[in-house]
């Protein structure tokens, strides 16, 4: 397992910032929730998650749908034994109105044996009117400010992989009904600045307000390096030199764990002559969404697949 340490609670080298208007001190790489759901045996997982820990990755990412319900039970069995209070848990709910919101809410605190979920995050708003349902009247809205309020939830974000102007409405929609979110997730990449740019039209408005930028798919799901173009730290550098507080990472082995935790303690800020070679590299291959499938097919819209998660 390299220099990764096991059982130590060793917080190594990994850099911690500040997350926007929350305070909170993360780890600039974060632990996905997806990957630490698909190993066939639980231990393994289980192994992962506290491994991740130990070496000093304290931003966990979850949801609700991830590997029906298997991520949380898991994540939840992981953070016993004195874990739970090292972290800073995220998961994520699809529910869009307020009765379906609650209910995956409550299945989540459940399945993470957790009293409370540090961030709480709209999952998959991939389609304009996801804001508008969000929002109107018994919307999920609703749901997370009562969570909020009875000490369920800290903070509340939104996540979505299709499009900046998605995130732009979403925000908006929340402006116009006086709220500001906590935490926004996106895909950002060194392909992204060149085709429907997340970094370039959403960033600036999350600095502008103070709200924790969470970032994701710094490989593309594993596309940006099928091209050879880049190699996996260069990905994930170009990721964690963004103002992003957190990159998360998919890590369903301990070799992409050791991955990301090698990339994160060897983290530098790039120069402007690193960060426009890799732009330079990137610009003609990228320009076009193909290595961004998650952006220009529907592969990746599991909640478009199954409606009913939404409360539809």
């Amino acid at each position: 397992m390299g220099q990764l340490h096991q059982g130590k609670n060793s917080k190594g080298e990994i850099p911690y910032r500040i997350l926007g208007r929350t305070g909170e001190r993360v780890s600039i790489v974060g632990l996905g929730g997806y990957h630490i759901g698909i190993q066939k045996e639980e231990q393994e997982s289980i192994r992962l998650i506290r491994t991740a820990i130990d070496n000093g990755i304290n931003f966990l990412d979850n949801s609700w749908d991830y590997n029906d319900g298997v991520s949380e039970i898991r994540m939840g069995k992981a953070l016993q034994d004195g874990y739970r209070k090292k972290v800073f848990l995220m998961t994520k709910i699809d529910g869009q109105d307020k009765k379906t919101a609650m209910i995956q809410m409550e299945e989540c605190l459940r399945r993470l044996q957790a009293d409370t979920i540090d961030l709480l995050q709209f999952h998959e708003i991939i389609r304009m009117e996801d804001a508008d349902r969000i929002f109107a009247p018994g919307g999920a809205i609703d749901a997370a400010l009562e969570a909020r309020k009875a000490g369920k939830i800290r903070f509340i974000g939104f996540t979505g992989h299709k499009s900046p102007a998605v995130h732009l409405k979403m925000l908006q929609t929340a402006f116009d009904h006086g709220f500001i979110f906590d935490a926004v997730q996106m895909p950002l990449n060194v392909m992204d600045a060149h085709f429907d740019s997340f970094e370039r039209k959403v960033i600036p408005l999350l600095q502008k307000h103070n709200i924790g930028i969470l970032g994701m798919k710094a490989l593309g799901e594993q596309h940006i390096l099928k091209t050879g173009l880049v190699t996996a730290e260069e990905c994930l550098h170009y990721a964690m030199d963004l103002p992003a507080h957190v990159v998360i990472v998919g890590c369903d082995t301990f070799a992409y764990l050791e991955q990301a935790i090698e990339a994160a303690r060897s983290f530098r800020p790039l120069t402007d002559t690193q960060r426009e070679a890799l732009l330079a590299k990137t610009a003609e291959t990228g320009k076009t969404g193909k290595f961004e499938p998650f952006k220009t097919t529907s592969e990746f819209d599991a909640t478009d697949r199954n409606p009913h998660w939404l409360g539809l």
